[in-house]
């Protein structure tokens, strides 16, 4: 038990690990495990969209995800051009001596393959994360997140994902927030 309470104290440092592609957006900023939430709220959401995935297997994919991150930080595309993380040492450390743990390094080597459609999912619940954000700074006027929505449409693989992304673009951040301020009958 030591050992997976040592696990749960290291995956929660995903809550103080910042994302570092966010130094770009100018006033954007989540953390790894806030980043994990929304993308595993997305997963649900296509799960339900897709009945042939196993839900299951992508909210547990969803959340493993970025897990490696607690121990070798987040690096954006840039600081991938220079610095090498090996993302599969981290995990092993991570992982060794929990008797979960081969589950997990098989459910992150899937994401990476992208091959299943659960990992094609998971892959997609990731970039509609990164788009809602983007499209959030848009709509609140800041200018740079407009240049890197077409780059994140570009990574998306499945229909539901492409058709949420099209959804997202035509959608005002505050829309919902907006209807109920409007109609207080709701």
């Amino acid at each position: 038990m030591d050992r997976i309470v040592e696990f749960l104290f290291e995956t929660m440092l995903l809550k103080r690990i910042h994302r570092t592609g966010y130094q770009f957006l100018g006033p954007g900023k989540e953390s790894v495990a806030e980043h994990t939430y929304g993308v595993m709220c997305i997963a649900w959401t296509l799960a339900r969209l897709t009945p042939s995935a196993d839900a299951a297997r992508l909210l547990t994919m969803c959340l493993v995800h970025d897990m490696p991150e607690a121990r070798m930080g987040d690096l954006n595309y840039v600081q991938k051009r220079y610095v090498d993380a090996n993302e599969k040492l981290a995990l092993e450390h991570m992982t060794r001596g929990l008797p979960f743990g081969e589950d997990i390094r098989s459910l992150l080597d899937e994401f990476n393959d992208g091959e299943t459609l659960e990992a094609q999912l998971a892959r997609d619940a990731d970039q509609l994360a990164f788009l809602i954000d983007l499209k959030s700074l848009s709509d609140m006027g800041y200018a740079a997140p407009e240049k890197w929505s077409g780059h994140v449409k570009e990574r998306l693989r499945t229909s539901a994902g492409i058709e949420i992304a099209e959804c997202i673009g035509r959608t005002e951040w505050d829309s919902w927030w907006l209807k109920l301020f409007i109609d207080s009958s709701i």
